[in-house]
């Protein structure tokens, strides 16, 4: 697996941006969803505790409660998926809230197994209400995810973080993000898909909105969408048709668990269909 430089990165994703060709990342639960995904072209590979998750047939969201140590599940993962992966850069999700970490050294460690960047993840911002107000209050806060990335970004390391809001958007590229992520919510569909998420036109105003106020900072950061109802390739054909600032689509469910579900149900059932 080899480690990919920023530098060269952000030059080869500026110049598809210039193009106006759609960038497209996946999440890889498991060894083989990375290297299909690698095999269809796929531009950046980001693997995190929902990963394993959802490819073990549980929700995506249990990845945000104390099912396991989020990032010692990651490093897990990267013996699966970083050997098999050869042209593709590799991120790490990282719980940037974890208190029993020291990060630099985390995040060097990363870089060093052949980690290209990071992306914040389990993260608070997905949450909302009263239990966020807790978690903010009590130290676990959104704030020292955006610092997360600020250390990774001193580290060269590419940053591709979640945002949930147009503050937050503003706060991670100030802290350097190479890209932002507006994030929709728990990807719908499937059989343990969420329901509830914006619809397909208000996901596009959210996600302008948040871009117009990360451009404000720095003009060159890219913007690509993630999650809600943008499930499939026409949701994503959708958004980027009708936003002024989406640059391309980050799958995660919908780039591994859905298309499984799918090929696997239609596929036992044609051995189902055989007839003696």
């Amino acid at each position: 697996m080899p480690y990919f430089e920023r530098r060269a990165l952000m030059e080869r994703f500026q110049d598809m941006v210039r193009r106006r060709e759609p960038i497209v990342g996946g999440g890889a639960g498991t060894g083989i969803s990375a290297k299909c995904e690698e095999a269809a072209g796929i531009d950046l590979i980001v693997i995190y505790n929902s990963g394993r998750y959802r490819m073990a047939g549980r929700a995506s969201s249990a990845g945000l409660l104390a099912y396991g140590n989020a990032n010692e599940i990651v490093l897990e993962m990267a013996g699966e998926v970083l050997p098999v992966v050869q042209r593709t850069p590799v991120l790490a999700g990282v719980n940037g809230t974890d208190p029993f970490i020291v990060m630099p050294v985390f995040l060097r460690r990363l870089k060093e197994l052949g980690f290209s960047g990071v992306q914040n993840f389990p993260t608070v911002g997905i949450i909302d209400g009263r239990f966020r107000q807790s978690l903010e209050e009590t130290g676990i806060r959104f704030a020292t995810e955006v610092d997360m990335i600020r250390q990774a970004h001193e580290l060269d390391l590419l940053t591709t973080p979640y945002v949930f809001s147009a503050d937050e958007a503003v706060a991670m590229t100030q802290a350097g993000a190479d890209f932002i992520v507006p994030h929709m919510g728990v990807t719908v569909g499937g059989t343990i898909g969420a329901e509830t998420a914006p619809s397909l036109e208000e996901s596009v105003r959210l996600i302008d909105e948040w871009a117009e106020a990360a451009r404000k900072v720095r003009k060159d950061v890219i913007v690509i969408a993630h999650g809600g109802r943008i499930a499939l390739p026409e949701d994503a054909a959708y958004v980027m048709r009708h936003s002024q600032h989406c640059n391309g689509f980050y799958g995660a469910s919908s780039m591994e668990r859905l298309p499984t579900e799918v090929a696997i149900t239609a596929h036992v059932k044609r051995y189902k269909q055989l007839d003696l």
